[in-house]
């Protein structure tokens, strides 16, 4: 600053300004004037100094233009355009500017109703018969209609508003519904990309109805600017006591409400007068209050640190610019709201007394010098801004005619003006610190956070997707989860909700078989997924839920998931069959324990969590296998008050230790004991006869049905009065069986066995029987291999299969279902040819590859039996009366014979299981044919004896 005044006035602006920063104080409307007419010009360029100074410090400024206007227009009309022209945000800074420009629709929406009001289609519309008589009611409603059509073609905005303006007015109008489309297409679990195609798209589409040409805006009832234009008490005068109610949910009322107000205002700006003058100055006010207020989303009145400031190099009478005065201080007192906006005027000495602040109409006597004598002009603006913002309260009185209480006039004297040498100039410093808000809250800590919210958004869904089976962008379907298969890759584990398929996880290979058994799991899904459907579409209410759990993946190293199949399709007959003849209706759930059930105690407890939130589900069918696991399991389930029937686990202590287990496997304790005489034919009288169990490795296996083989199968050649050879374990190596050293062990030591015990699995007789067939020692001996129930899986040559046995070596096995019996008297296989469509007619159905395991046939009895105690009475049942009356089951024809829990001691063994005991031998041509020794239906107590088991 080049002057005293200037050093003491910019002072006194920058301690306003500072005040701001905590407060809102007063902003009054500072008019600087020369005491001595010979001074204007000094006084202009102390205002465009101050305009300098303040550009420099970072304020957003105007400068209305005051230069003389071409035209007749009167001054309130040459104050009009000033304020006009002031809707422009880039009047007000270049991007040096903090913080974004400045938006301006209150003052946007009043000039597009000025230039509807003035458009020249207008002039014949406007009545000219006076209001209130039927050809004047007419004509204002043509008036209206027409002004509405002129404010539609505009889109109800100036006809030529800064484009940057309208975007980002869209933008902000039309990011909410966005995001609304995407966040209600992420609730359906899409891809993620889905949804923000869903989101943007909704936003085009918005954007594009929005400007059709001829029609109001879309939304134009919820825009601020039409609230504030419905609400605003400035505007109740022209309002005519019409409706003035805004609602989100009531358009067409809203509507009414703006297009009535919008013809009132229109036909008070027509007949002039300060009015139009006023209401632009509300708007800008309205607007900059707007645009300052501290309570938004964007926390943008704690970024503004600074009051705009808009400044008039030279106010007079013939500029409009001591109207624009005079209006703002009219509407200031009018409104009684603080607003930011801080006005610097220069005026002419002479121009001075228009704008005094006296009480009677007459000029306000300059104080005299000797009262401002002792201090400088930096003590006298503090004095007199303090003493002005005390009297606004009696300066706002109707009373004070020619009041003008916004209005501070500050007299500079001659010697405050004197250009001072360059060496003296002063420039007061402005904090330039941004505050902290803008640090936190800005753009680029928006845009950091919407990386980091991001990047975590996607570590998450890649967290979702690697874990769980299905999964979207931030939801997944927590009920199955990857794991890693045997070998490598993973599979997906857990209970099938939703639209889970385990078979569509079952990957490729070049094993014919594999293939076919993975399309029968797809198609087998398919169906139970339909039947379900129909059952909770049809039957709501009436119907129980069943989760069948068996070995739905395969692996590296089984890559086929017969067994899980083959059960499968066994409860999806019953499915079928309880469906169409019951009145309560079975649901079946899939539930998948991994390749070989390596991953049942993951499926349990996913059952378990499934149980408490689904009263329908009533127990579960399967955990065919006997594991390490298999005790945790069952566990498990009983704690979540979960009965299981199983149809193929022949563990012996799983029911004598739960009371949740009910099995119709016959136990390896019963096996062996069957086995026991076959052992005793072969067994020579009074001649040593060699033994030995051989068992598979089960150093990190989880396997226990080899070793419960094992035990009961080398307590029963002991009881049988064998000789004992020591019992060798063989290791299993990336699925390979190592025989190679333990064939050369039994073949080529002191005592060759005659009989062997083969604790291991279905997978494991080929490469024994090829070893035995070549080691010197046993090629040529008459050896038998005894094993239980696992090889009733296998398909002998005879059969169409491709196992066999060695020559000079019969198998003796144990099985659980004898089909052949109960044939003749169940309708299993005439329900399997309605049903499963895949069946060949032209064998016999019991030695049907599909059954002749008898897998399906057992899970298909477990089925029906757990079914029959849920629905008791013809009513659901539910999960704990589905155990209680498990135990009073007695079921006739079924596919194995008689399912009868009656008997069935709590903590105890069971009786009447059905069971068979197979041999095969290989026949002069070479085929390797099973045979039935002896056999029992499910529920005849009646045991085996050797009499009916002859091996000769």
């Amino acid at each position: 600053m080049s002057t005293e005044a200037g050093i003491d006035v910019q002072r006194q602006l920058e301690s306003l300004i500072q005040d701001f920063r905590a407060s809102d104080p007063p902003m009054p409307v500072i008019v600087l004037h020369a005491e001595d007419p010979a001074d204007d010009d000094r006084v202009t360029e102390l205002v465009d100094e101050l305009r300098k100074g303040q550009q420099q410090h970072g304020t957003r400024l105007a400068v209305a233009s005051t230069e003389p206007q071409p035209g007749n227009s009167s001054p309130t009309a040459r104050a009009a355009q000033l304020v006009r022209d002031l809707g422009d945000s880039r009047k007000w800074g270049d991007r040096s500017a903090a913080y974004r420009p400045y938006s301006f629709p209150r003052l946007s929406l009043v000039r597009a109703l000025q230039e509807a009001t003035d458009d020249p289609e207008m002039r014949e519309h406007w009545p000219t018969a006076p209001a209130g008589t039927p050809e004047g009611n007419t004509q204002r409603e043509r008036a209206r209609t027409e002004l509405l059509r002129i404010l539609a073609r505009q889109h109800w905005r100036p006809r030529r508003p800064p484009r940057r303006q309208i975007l980002l007015t869209d933008v902000q109008q039309f990011l909410p519904m966005g995001a609304l489309g995407a966040f209600t297409a992420l609730l359906t679990r899409p891809e993620w990309y889905i949804a923000v195609l869903a989101g943007i798209g909704l936003m085009v589409l918005l954007a594009v109805l929005n400007h059709v040409p001829g029609r109001a805006p879309l939304f134009l009832w919820l825009r601020r600017e039409s609230r504030w234009f419905l609400t605003t008490t400035f505007l109740q005068s022209a309002a005519r006591h019409r409706s003035t109610s805004v609602r989100l949910l009531r358009p067409v009322h809203s509507w009414k409400a703006i297009a009535a107000r919008a013809y009132d205002v229109a036909e008070a700006m027509r007949e002039g007068g300060p009015f139009p003058l006023q209401l632009y100055v509300l708007a800008l006010l309205e607007d900059l209050r707007n645009n300052h207020r501290r309570g938004t989303w964007d926390l943008r009145g704690f970024k503004r640190t600074r009051p705009p400031v808009l400044f008039l190099r030279r106010t007079g009478r013939e500029n409009g610019g001591i109207e624009l005065i005079k209006a703002v201080s009219d509407v200031r007192s009018r409104r009684s709201e603080l607003d930011p906006l801080l006005i610097v005027a220069g005026a002419a000495a002479n121009d001075a007394p228009l704008l005094d602040r006296g009480a009677d109409g007459s000029p306000q006597a300059s104080p005299s010098p000797s009262r401002y004598q002792p201090s400088r002009l930096q003590q006298r603006l503090r004095t007199w801004y303090d003493e002005w913002a005390g009297n606004l309260r009696a300066d706002q009185s109707p009373s004070r005619t020619n009041a003008l209480p916004w209005v501070l006039r500050i007299p500079l004297p001659r010697e405050e003006l004197v250009q001072l040498r360059e060496t003296d100039w002063r420039c007061v410093r402005a904090r330039h610190r941004p505050p902290l808000v803008r640090v936190v809250w800005s753009a680029y800590s928006l845009a950091l956070a919407l990386v980091l919210a991001c990047t975590a958004g996607g570590v998450h869904s890649y967290e979702l997707h690697r874990t769980y089976c299905s999964a979207g962008l931030l939801t997944a379907n927590r009920d199955t989860e990857r794991h890693s298969a045997p070998g490598n890759g993973t599979e997906c584990v857990g209970i099938a909700t939703g639209d889970v398929r385990f078979g569509a996880y079952l990957r490729d290979t070049d094993d014919e078989e594999a293939d076919k058994q993975g399309e029968r799991l797809r198609e087998l899904e398919n169906r139970i997924h339909d039947e379900n459907a129909r059952v909770l579409r049809n039957h709501p209410g009436t119907y129980v839920t069943v989760v069948y759990a068996g070995p739905l993946s395969s692996s590296k190293l089984n890559p086929s998931p017969v067994k899980g199949v083959e059960e499968l399709t066994g409860v999806h007959l019953a499915q079928r069959v309880v469906n169409e003849n019951h009145t309560v209706k079975m649901r079946v759930l899939l539930a998948n324990g991994g390749a070989d059930m390596g991953h049942q105690s993951e499926a349990a407890e996913e059952i378990a969590e499934y149980a408490e939130r689904d009263p329908t589900f009533v127990g579960v069918v399967g955990f065919g296998r006997d594991l390490q696991s298999s005790p945790d399991v069952t566990d498990r389930l009983h704690k979540a008050e979960v009965p299981i029937v199983s149809g193929t686990n022949s563990a012996s202590y799983l029911p004598k230790e739960f009371s949740n287990w009910f099995s119709l496997a016959a136990p390896d304790e019963h096996q062996t004991e069957a086995l026991g005489h076959v052992a005793r034919q072969l067994r020579t009288p009074g001649r040593a006869t060699y033994a030995l169990v051989l068992a598979r490795d089960l150093k990190g296996s989880q396997d226990r049905y080899t070793s419960e083989q094992a035990a009961y199968g080398g307590e029963m050649l002991k009881r049988e009065r064998f000789r004992m050879l020591p019992t060798q374990e063989y290791r299993v190596v990336n699925g390979d069986p190592e025989l190679r050293l333990h064939a050369e062990r039994m073949c080529q030591g002191e005592n060759v066995p005659s009989v062997i015990y083969f604790a291991g699995r279905v997978e494991d007789v080929g490469p024994l029987m090829t070893q035995l067939s070549t080691q010197p020692g046993c090629a040529n001996k008459e050896i038998s291999i005894l094993t239980g129930d696992d090889l009733s899986k296998a398909r002998f040559s005879g059969t169409g299969g491709s196992d066999g046995v060695a020559p000079q070596i019969t198998l003796y096995h144990a099985a659980l279902a004898e089909l052949e019996d109960a044939a003749p008297s169940t309708a299993f296989y005439e329900d399997a040819a309605r049903y499963l469509t895949w069946i060949e007619q032209d064998r016999l159905p019991y030695t049907t590859p599909d059954f002749a395991s008898g897998q399906t046939a057992l899970s298909h009895d477990a089925a029906r039996a757990l079914y029959w105690a849920a629905s008791r009475e013809d009513a659901p049942q539910s999960r704990a009366a589905t155990w209680v009356n498990l135990r009073s089951v007695k079921l006739d024809r079924m596919a194995t014979g008689t399912i009868d829990f009656t008997n069935a001691p709590l903590y105890g063994e069971r009786h009447g299981h059905s069971i068979l005991i197979k041999r095969v031998r290989r026949t002069p041509s070479g085929v390797s044919e099973a045979e039935v020794l002896c056999s029992r239906t499910a529920g005849d107590i009646k045991p085996l004896d050797v009499k009916e088991c002859p091996i000769k």
